[in-house]
């Protein structure tokens, strides 16, 4: 689902914090000279990018830049459609560029792009404040949501479980229905990666296929679709709020909404961790993860207050400790590393092809 800060009719299709005659870039493909500032991708960063794009405008005294949420594939997949302007200026993203995006960009003229960590963000798994409680075992994750597991004799069979204590008896005798983002979505990616893949590899029969790197992404990576697991659009806020509407079903989505929502929904543990600021940022909760924004380098000097965007965003005023984006939900970087993607953000040195 595409958030938007608007609801004009012209904002329908895209989601922009300008107002809609404001930014002529338009969708991509589109022709039309812009002069604004043009960031899309992840749900999860749209929040932090919005607050910057408003703090940027206020202080700059131009227009706000344009920030869509368009799911990290869909923001990067956009970004990479080449140079000019009918092509965002930053892609945000709730996880590392792939390989394969990266090479697509490369095919389409972007060779030169900057990345940039802007702090912390975890994956929590949720339910409404009133509803039992849960201490998850990573395994737990995968023999609840994965669509396939081992069964007799070397095989795999359909996922047979539902009831979250037919997987761990010490979970409670509750219904498995989780409700998570889409297969465009870096917060499923992180999910997949920093859950279901960890939570495989503790099933032998699983962990038997670790080496064969096509195998073993199928079996912990394909998510059920027997209604257990079901796809709930790129607007977190939707999945907190149908937690309230739907008694004993649990939520996938970022922390950021979390602390948003504590008065109507609870996170559940991972390994005996619950999600806090703290244990994401020194990393003792498995489901803890970094949030990126990457910048087209060709557009610094042309796209008009681009390069300022970019070091207000990193600004210790704006992503330090105690900044504005850390009332916002961002988990700030340890000092070093901050002062590292500051300086990387300043010098806008490009990136290595990711592995």
């Amino acid at each position: 689902m595409i958030r938007s800060l608007k609801f004009t009719a012209c904002a329908a299709a895209l989601v922009a914090l300008a107002a809609c005659g404001d930014n002529e870039g338009g969708a991509p493909g589109s022709q039309k000279a812009r002069a604004g500032i043009w960031a899309a991708g992840s749900s999860t960063v749209f929040p932090f990018a919005t607050r910057v794009a408003e703090n940027f405008a206020r202080t700059s005294g131009g227009s706000a830049p344009r920030v869509e949420s368009l799911g990290t594939g869909g923001g990067i997949q956009a970004f990479c459609a080449g140079i000019g302007p009918s092509t965002p200026d930053i892609a945000n993203a709730s996880r590392p560029m792939k390989q394969g995006e990266f090479d697509r960009c490369v095919a389409n003229g972007v060779t030169d792009i900057v990345e940039i960590k802007i702090g912390f963000d975890g994956i929590v798994i949720a339910t409404a404040r009133t509803g039992n409680s849960f201490n998850f075992e990573l395994n737990d994750l995968y023999e609840g949501l994965a669509k396939e597991v081992p069964g007799p004799n070397g095989t795999f069979v359909a996922n047979p479980a539902t009831t979250w204590n037919q997987v761990n008896k010490a979970l409670p005798n509750q219904r498995i229905q989780v409700y998570g983002p889409p297969p465009t979505s870096g917060t499923r990616d992180a999910f997949l990666e920093l859950g279901m893949a960890p939570g495989g590899e503790l099933i032998p029969a699983v962990a038997a296929f670790k080496d064969d790197k096509t195998k073993f992404e199928t079996l912990t990576h394909t998510l059920r679709e027997d209604g257990v697991w079901v796809d709930s659009g790129e607007n977190d806020n939707a999945i907190v709020q149908t937690l309230t509407r739907t008694p004993g079903s649990l939520g996938v989505f970022g922390f950021s909404f979390l602390e948003q929502n504590m008065d109507t929904v609870k996170a559940e543990t991972i390994d005996g961790v619950a999600p806090s600021a703290e244990t994401i940022a020194d990393g003792t909760y498995p489901l803890a993860r970094s949030l990126y924004i990457y910048v087209k380098k060709a557009h610094i000097g042309v796209t008009p207050g681009l390069e300022q965007f970019v070091q207000e965003f990193m600004s210790e005023g704006s992503a330090g400790r105690g900044g504005y984006l850390q009332d916002r939900g961002l988990v700030p970087l340890p000092a070093d590393q901050l002062t590292a993607e500051r300086a990387k953000a300043a010098a806008m040195t490009s990136m290595a092809r990711p592995n």
